[in-house]
């Protein structure tokens, strides 16, 4: 990362519409907040309303904002918190998203924060997405947006929407993954104590996220299992650290994962494989032992499949060297 680019921090602007949601505006602060690159703060976050003072929530308490809507038009990216008013989207905060798109700054939304994206035209012919129990509405009021109905959070361009609440973690940690790399986006997921970058990319890649975990015991075998990807690992091999038997393993780990013992080893070996395309030059046959994966040709095979992209073609898109655009999303848990 150029020292120059990290003396002054990527500004983020938050919106807060009226009655806010609460976690909304908490989790750009808390994620970005977390960004740590060479030092020195990876982002400035600032929140703004239409009328700053007290701003209701929809938890019935007031939130106080200090900033208006003229913030925005210090952002690097803006990002557009949910409200308890979707359907009515406020015409200051439309007419400040509009005037950000047309400077070419990034701009996104948690939630209903769509809809003013969508009435500021913005989404006009994109895939977009919002909180599952109004995408009808969105989908009737603005039937030129292509609606995703079934993704976490979807970028086209420079727009950047998610479905409800927590995708919004997931949103954020996508933009901190384009803005820095994997390996930030996974520690402040580690700081934050949430799931980490889950897949990501173009829309021709093959959308599998790992569904959360639900227990704790074979938390060590996953920590011992992510700390030994290199190795060639197999089910006798996790039951023997877990101290049972492969049946009770099996059972145990897709009770707590919700996926089989196997298919969550290579979920996590393309993932490491991918955070290694993203933040080293070492040789594909390199990368593929060093997560496991054996051969370069194994690699190439496995991350087709995950992403569509070849391995040479994934670091030419992601590498720290330079990044790419294009429709992104991945697909809800």
């Amino acid at each position: 990362m150029d020292p120059e680019v990290l003396a002054v921090p990527h500004r983020v602007v938050v919106i807060a519409p009226s009655p806010v949601s609460m976690f909304n505006v908490a989790i750009p602060e808390m994620l970005f907040g977390k960004v740590v690159v060479e030092g020195r703060p990876g982002y400035e976050v600032l929140v703004c309303a239409a009328d700053p003072g007290p701003v209701p929530t929809t938890g019935g308490l007031d939130l106080y904002v200090r900033n208006g809507l003229d913030a925005v038009r210090e952002a690097d990216t803006v990002v557009v918190a949910g409200t308890g008013e979707p359907f009515e989207p406020e015409p200051r905060i439309v007419a400040a998203v509009r005037e950000a798109a047309a400077d070419g700054k990034r701009i996104a939304s948690i939630c209903t924060g769509a809809f003013q994206l969508a009435e500021a035209g913005l989404l006009h012919g994109r895939k977009a997405t919002t909180y599952w129990a109004h995408a009808g509405e969105l989908r009737k009021r603005y039937p030129h947006v292509e609606l995703q109905g079934d993704v976490l959070y979807v970028q086209d361009g420079p727009f950047v929407t998610s479905s409800g609440y927590a995708a919004g973690i997931d949103l954020c940690l996508h933009l901190i993954r384009t803005d820095y790399g994997a390996a930030v986006a996974n520690e402040v997921a580690r700081l934050a104590l949430v799931a980490p970058v889950r897949p990501g990319g173009q829309t021709q890649f093959t959308h599998t996220p790992l569904p959360p975990e639900r227990g704790t015991a074979c938390a060590d075998t996953r920590g011992w299992a992510m700390r030994n990807l290199d190795k060639p690992l197999t089910l006798t091999d996790l039951a023997r650290h877990a101290g049972v038997s492969v049946r009770t393993l099996t059972r145990r780990f897709h009770a707590e994962s919700g996926v089989s013992p196997l298919q969550w080893l290579l979920h996590q070996r393309v993932e490491r494989a991918r955070e290694l395309l993203e933040t080293t030059t070492l040789p594909m046959d390199q990368v593929a032992a060093a997560c496991g994966l054996g051969t370069a040709d194994s690699l190439r095979a496995h991350l087709v499949r995950r992403t569509g992209l070849t391995p040479t073609a994934y670091r030419a898109q992601f590498s720290r060297l330079g990044t790419g655009g294009g429709a992104v999303t991945s697909s809800v848990a």
